[in-house]
């Protein structure tokens, strides 16, 4: 997953201007956390991202990307926003590839996603609300951040396995 949603936010980062390596790397270490102390999601990367000397500016990403679940740390740049829209958005695109008899992200194309939203028992533990929500604070449809999500993905296809059988 962290693979994936550093592939995006690259993806983001260059279409935007914006500082690739920076936008990557926050993503990549967005969930340092979740595996060891899920119960303590956002507030441990918090913990340990501060004793590592990172800069208060990643620390808060990081932390902003799980507004309303365990952060009250609501995003506010266009970087907190895109990690915050697309973090549960690639676990669909995810699932919507694996779906598909060759297992490849590059077989998927964005109407797929959205048959696949609208399936509320598909990839249940997907939080749509946190997709649209996000997608409203970008200023951005949703049809087009599927679309910029999956062609992120896609440009890391090999990377998270999904380049197919």
């Amino acid at each position: 997953h962290a693979l994936a949603v550093e592939g995006v936010m690259r993806y983001f980062a260059r279409k935007r201007g914006e500082d690739e390596e920076k936008w990557g790397v926050i993503g990549l270490v967005h969930d340092l956390d979740y595996e060891q102390f899920p119960e303590e999601h956002c507030h441990k990367s918090e913990e340990i991202l501060k004793e590592k000397g990172w800069p208060e500016e990643y620390i808060r990403a990081v932390v902003s990307h799980g507004w309303g679940l365990c952060s009250e740390v609501e995003p506010q740049t266009e970087l907190e926003k895109v990690l915050y829209a697309i973090d549960e958005l690639t676990g669909l695109v995810v699932t919507t590839a694996l779906v598909r008899p060759s297992k490849s992200i590059m077989d998927v194309k964005v109407k797929s996603v959205k048959k696949k939203w609208k399936d509320k028992r598909f990839a249940a533990g997907v939080d749509r609300s946190i997709i649209e929500k996000g997608a409203q604070m970008l200023g951005m449809e949703l049809t087009d951040l599927l679309a910029d999500t999956l062609a992120g993905m896609q440009e890391v296809a090999e990377e998270i396995g999904l380049k197919g059988v």
